[in-house]
């Protein structure tokens, strides 16, 4: 769990819930922790705070390698625009180049606009409840990015190999299947 900024208390509690004692969640918030993880969560928070710490630490370039070499990641809200390969607005930070899509900070409107919607999952039986606050969304991808879900035509939620990328904030819920969607991954790595 990248521990710099943002929802990184939801985000622990509810991968702990999802683990079950089946594993431990570590806050990482210094170099040297990441290449020890079997999986990273970045949460969401303010993108380009969270990016200076990536910098400033050095923890930046471990997830890059970690991702390259088959690490699952998911990164949610702000984390969706960190690992993105390209930012639609201008920002005060170089995106990390993960995942192959352009996203558009705030793609819903300001905090006031924050919201939360029931939407339909590429392979969820039921809707799953979603709450966006500041939310971004994606605008275009490569054929390589699959897309898992979508609001008002704005794609919300995509997942490419290892990476997963969400517009919201599943640690917001009880509803914990994006939880163990990544946990999948990473007991298959």
């Amino acid at each position: 769990m990248i521990g710099f900024q943002g929802a990184v208390s939801e985000h622990v509690s509810a991968m702990e819930r999802a683990l079950a004692g089946r594993g431990s969640v570590v806050e990482v918030r210094r170099s040297g922790v990441v290449p020890d993880c079997d999986g990273l969560v970045l949460p969401g928070g303010e993108s380009t705070t969270i990016s200076r710490h990536l910098d400033r630490t050095g923890t930046g370039e471990e997830i890059k390698h970690a991702a390259g070499s088959g690490v699952p990641i998911m990164a949610t809200c702000a984390g969706l625009v960190i690992i993105s390969s390209e930012v639609e607005r201008e920002t005060r930070f170089e995106p990390l180049g993960l995942l192959d899509v352009k996203v558009k900070r705030n793609a819903f409107g300001s905090q006031r606009e924050s919201f939360e919607a029931d939407i339909d999952v590429a392979g969820f039986q039921s809707p799953y409840h979603a709450v966006f606050i500041r939310a971004p969304a994606i605008t275009d991808r490569s054929d390589r990015v699959e897309v898992l879900a979508k609001v008002d035509g704005l794609t919300v939620a995509v997942r490419e190999e290892n990476l997963i990328g969400l517009a919201f904030h599943p640690e917001l819920t009880t509803d914990l299947r994006f939880h163990d969607i990544f946990l999948d991954l990473v007991r298959e790595g």
